[in-house]
């Protein structure tokens, strides 16, 4: 019932996360152009093979061979990606027998995706990135097999307790970030304890990290949060990795727990609830993929803080006590190598000032 992430959007971040140089989409100019041009802001450079009408009668893999020579020339990449479409895939594009006949000395990772598999799952793409990535000889079937099932885990959450679900939902913008600043802070001012957890996607870590950020040890010295955070710097992509670290390193006070990984967020909300069970918080705040967690399970006020307005609803059917929505955080994130502002921590900021 609602537009859901493209199998090829989700192959591009993918190959992002594999630090290929450039992208080559076979496809039309449009295809995925707004991830294509928030790519660009991470200094991979998305071109496309322009594909038209003719094109899809026809055939079109000259126009790739031409676009891998013209990139490599332009770019000279060491790492290269190919990502079908719907147009290049239902005609039946050979991609792999273009790239290997290529005279350029750069790995290609040919991803045949496209935007119309039978599951309707955008990590779909991802899995098919992962394997494309495994024959180039650029990550171990090992770690195709644990990202895999990270990614499989992330569907079945979606379609379980997120906006997957089936039926429509209604977008809601959640609770007022003043009030619920506000309770957090009377909270702390009454002496009672006060447990942060974040459960975030990858780079979305960057702005739901930042309440992590404020001087709660200056504010708080004698009743300062306890930190949770699925920031395991060991576990991940290099590009996934490098993430966690600046997280750690730019928090106000060391995480008290680790859950696992950034890529590991739809099973690090276990470990996060064993925590919480012996932790018994009188406050839970919970940021990122806060329906990871099942909130029955938790003592004491929970909050949630998610980047979708079609999944508080779930997360309040869920039992969460307030939910508060921070908006765009893919898009405000996407290319962050630092944290980046929240809109509900600086409400914090000010109301502790």
């Amino acid at each position: 019932m609602h537009p859901r992430p493209s199998p090829i959007a989700a192959a591009l971040y993918t190959l992002r996360d594999l630090e290929v140089d450039v992208i080559i989409m076979h496809g039309p100019a449009g295809c995925c152009f707004r991830t294509g041009r928030l790519l660009e802001d991470e200094g991979i450079r998305v071109i496309t093979t322009a594909m038209s009408e003719n094109d899809f009668i026809f055939g079109a893999t000259e126009k790739l061979a031409e676009t891998i020579k013209e990139a490599y020339d332009t770019f000279h990449p060491k790492n290269i990606g190919i990502v079908g479409t719907c147009a290049s895939m239902i005609i039946g594009e050979n991609m792999r027998k273009v790239a290997k006949e290529a005279d350029i000395d750069a790995n290609i990772i040919v991803v045949e995706t496209h935007g119309g598999f039978d599951s309707g799952d955008n990590t779909a793409g991802a899995i098919l990135a992962l394997k494309a990535a495994q024959k180039a000889e650029i990550i171990t079937q090992d770690e195709v097999e644990r990202q895999t099932e990270m990614l499989q885990k992330a569907t079945k959450l979606e379609k379980t307790r997120g906006m997957a679900k089936g039926e429509y939902i209604k977008p809601d913008y959640g609770d007022n970030k003043v009030k619920i600043a506000q309770k957090i802070i009377n909270t702390l001012n009454e002496n009672k304890k006060v447990s942060i957890v974040l459960n975030a996607k990858k780079e979305t870590s960057y702005l739901f990290a930042d309440i992590m950020t404020i001087q709660w040890t200056k504010y708080y010295p004698d009743n300062i949060p306890i930190f949770i955070a699925n920031t395991d710097e060991s576990i991940g992509l290099p590009y996934i990795r490098h993430h966690a670290e600046t997280v750690n390193k730019s928090v106000d006070k060391k995480i008290d727990y680790i859950t696992g990984g950034l890529d590991e967020y739809p099973v690090t909300g276990i470990k996060a609830e064993e925590e919480l069970n012996n932790i018994n918080s009188d406050l839970t705040i919970i940021l990122g993929v806060p329906h990871a967690i099942d909130v029955t399970k938790i003592p004491g006020k929970t909050i949630a803080v998610t980047d979708g307005p079609r999944l508080v609803k779930p997360l309040r059917d869920m039992g969460f006590d307030n939910v508060v929505t921070e908006l765009d955080a893919h898009s405000k994130t996407l290319g962050a190598k630092t944290i980046v502002e929240s809109e509900f921590a600086e409400t914090l900021r000010g109301l502790l000032e």
